[in-house]
């Protein structure tokens, strides 16, 4: 038997989907270890070749393929433990990454203070070199300049070097000499260089994101290579792949060399497993959650297509690499409750983390988490997490509530815990609106689908605050990440910028078709070193395009035979349906010019996917799931009932399962109120849909907004 394996490294637990060439698909989790995220890789994989009853280089030789995806470079500039890095930039420019855009993120808070580079102002050193906008040389690269850096550097002790010189998308010669030199005289650091990582204009952005390249290379570049060899010295010898943030997959070498491109490696697999399992609904648009021990990752699909940025950020510093349009917030399972300065309750983004924990795994937590307060609420069993396998503390989850948030807010036990679910409900749709109502889509018109361990607990209460009707908890739900990584492609970002009026007139046909070729050229390079075939190769071309006199651009999809034929009339159509979408008007009618600002083109290898099982038709009746009672607390009506307890793994296809009820897995718990019905789908995935009358839509919201 060959397998497939994807793992997502997450802040709490590590997840695992394995699967079989006949579809069969097991689940595995174990907590994450932040010191050395290798470490819980390795547990996960013995834990695999136990059950399978061999050892692990027998199974580990059975493996055809591993995909990762790793929160190691997101948690190491979250907390600041990056590499230590030095900047070489143009003379005269020394502090435009501090200087950021020369705009205030939030305009009326007085007390906003920039955040702190990465790389300090005594680390930034200024050398005399300059390239014009047109790309012509008007000052050659002094070396004596690079070679007095070289000192300090050596003298700092750098373990990594960004270089990022004007206008070097459009001419990188000066670059590339600096490089040169560094390399000989430094080898042994890790070097980022602005033309290879980012060729495209807008100063900051380019030196921001070349800057985070280098603060995380040598970090990944580490764990990827200890982990390969923890592989390798275990009898692995198939392929290895790493998820990236822009949803697609890619070898450790590419990957190593972009290091940022890793940034939100982890939750862009949601998407991507979010599109495989709506699509056997028949639906294409819908948002994709994904709540786990640390954080809640939210992200909008349309039309089978997620929505990608180039404008993003990591803890505030700017990252223009192509990536999922992915709204992360602290709020997850072992999110902590606390009370503000005016007296209100609070929840994250602090997290209890793997360890020590929420306070009711006994591993010595003491503040109260999401987790306490689902187990007080009967939300989870205290005989049944993990499948059993650990048992929860209550007693000390109800100490820590009553200390620390009962008490202080002359509440009762229930009203506490109560509180503690509801505000991360709204915190968690709060997260939902800002990809979905500032974007102008209204979540009401989306499925709902639903991942991650402790997700399942809380969508049928964030459906409720938003008016979604749908709820689509798949099977492989609490590893809803690592799921989505075995369906990924293998993918790859070029961008070249080319600012110029967009029109068949003014456009030099010849360098920009060069452009596109230069683009196609490299995808074919790249998809060819990574042994992809001609027929699975796919290029999909996008245009940033702008009215003239606007800061920023609006990226639009393009046929290739629509860009070489300079067919630009239809691509102008789409940006201004696009723009109108966005920002609610377009200037189509007017008189008004239209710039292009950079070709963007993705490369797109095609892999195969692992097939999903379908099941026989069991009927409608789940009473063989049935497994006893419990009390549980129920929102509407704000009191605990005496409810039915079903064994998820014991549903077929085809059972419903009426409010309200409580569906335990493994490592899921899926809580069905009063108003809601689920059906077990061919594919062992779970529908959740509302099946409510108007008074009952008001009574329940009564209870969600706490009475």
């Amino acid at each position: 038997m060959i397998f497939k394996i994807g793992v997502d490294v997450g802040g709490t637990f590590t997840d695992f989907l394995l699967m079989d060439n006949d579809g069969n698909s097991d689940i595995f989790k174990v907590l994450s270890s932040p010191e050395d995220p290798s470490i819980a890789v390795m547990n996960g994989l013995n834990q695999m070749a136990e059950k399978k009853g061999i050892s692990l280089s027998s199974f580990l030789g059975k493996i055809e393929i591993i995909v990762h995806g790793t929160t190691v470079t997101t948690n190491a500039v979250l907390t600041g433990n990056v590499s230590k890095t030095g900047l070489l930039t143009t003379k005269g420019f020394r502090d435009a990454l501090q200087m950021r855009r020369g705009i205030r993120e939030e305009l009326y808070n007085n007390k906003y203070l920039q955040p702190e580079p990465i790389v300090p102002r005594h680390l930034r050193f200024p050398v005399l070199e300059r390239i014009n906008y047109a790309g012509d040389l008007v000052e050659k690269l002094d070396e004596k300049d690079v070679i007095k850096a070289i000192e300090l550097f050596k003298e700092q002790g750098m373990e990594a070097l960004a270089v990022c010189f004007m206008h070097s998308y459009a001419n990188n010669t000066n670059e590339r000499k600096a490089e040169e030199i560094l390399r000989k005289h430094m080898p042994d650091v890790y070097l980022s260089v602005s033309s290879s990582v980012l060729p495209q204009i807008r100063f900051y952005d380019r030196v921001s994101t070349t800057v985070l390249n280098a603060a995380v290379g040598p970090i990944l570049k580490g764990y990827l290579s200890r982990l390969s060899i923890r592989l390798s010295e275990n009898g692995f010898s198939g392929i290895f792949l790493i998820m990236q943030s822009n949803g697609g997959v890619t070898t450790p070498e590419a990957v190593i060399e972009l290091a940022a491109s890793t940034l939100l490696s982890g939750p862009a697999a949601a998407p991507i497993a979010g599109i495989a399992y709506a699509d056997l609904h028949g639906q294409k648009s819908f948002i994709t959650v994904d709540m786990g021990g640390t954080s809640f990752d939210a992200a909008l699909i349309k039309d089978a297509q997620p929505l990608v940025t180039m404008d993003g950020k990591v803890d505030r510093k700017a990252l223009a690499l192509p990536m999922m349009e992915i709204n992360t917030i602290g709020a997850g399972g072992g999110s902590i409750a606390w009370i503000d300065e005016g007296g209100l309750l609070r929840m994250g983004p602090k997290s209890a983390g793997a360890r020590p924990g929420p306070v009711c795994y006994g591993l010595g937590g003491k503040e109260p988490s999401c987790s306490d307060a689902n187990l007080i609420l009967g939300y989870l069993s205290s005989d049944f997490f993990a499948g059993g396998e650990m048992k929860l503390d209550k007693k000390a989850a109800e100490v820590a509530i009553k200390k620390t948030v009962a008490k202080p807010m002359e509440m009762d036990l229930i009203e506490a815990a109560y509180g503690m679910y509801h505000i991360m409900n709204v915190n968690m749709a709060s997260a939902i609106r800002e990809i979905s109502v500032q974007r102008g889509f209204d979540p009401r018109d989306f499925l709902l689908v639903c991942g991650g361990g402790a997700g399942p607990i809380h969508a049928a209460m964030i459906a409720l605050e938003l008016d979604i009707s749908k709820i689509l908890i798949p099977k492989e739900s609490s590893i809803f990440c690592a799921a989505g990584m075995l369906l990924s492609d293998l993918k790859h970002d070029f961008v070249r910028s080319f600012h110029t009026p967009f029109s068949s007139k003014s456009i030099q046909k010849q360098h920009f078709l060069s452009l596109i070729t230069d683009l196609e050229s490299g995808g074919e390079k790249i998809l060819s070193s990574e042994h992809i075939p001609k027929g699975k190769r796919r290029f999909h071309f996008f245009l940033d395009l702008r009215y003239v006199g606007q800061y920023h651009e609006v990226s639009v999809p393009a046929e290739i035979d629509d860009i070489k034929a300079m067919r630009f009339e239809k691509i102008a159509d789409s940006f201004h349906a696009e723009h109108n979408r966005l920002y609610g008007y377009d200037l189509k009618d007017e008189e008004t010019t239209m710039e292009l600002v950079n070709i963007r083109m993705t490369a797109i290898g095609s892999t195969d996917k692992p097939a999903f099982r379908k099941e026989i038709f069991e009927g409608t009746d789940a009473s063989l799931a049935l497994k006893g009672k419990r009390q549980v607390f129920i929102p509407s009506k704000m009191d605990f009932m005496l409810i039915d307890i079903y064994d998820g793994g014991k549903t077929g296809y085809g059972n419903r399962i009426k409010g309200p009820a409580i569906i335990e897995q493994k490592n899921t718990t899926i809580f069905v109120p009063s108003m809601f019905e689920v059906e077990c789908d061919q594919y062992g995935s779970f529908m959740m849909t509302i099946i409510k009358n108007k008074a009952q839509t008001h009574d329940e919201k009564r209870g969600t907004n706490g009475k």
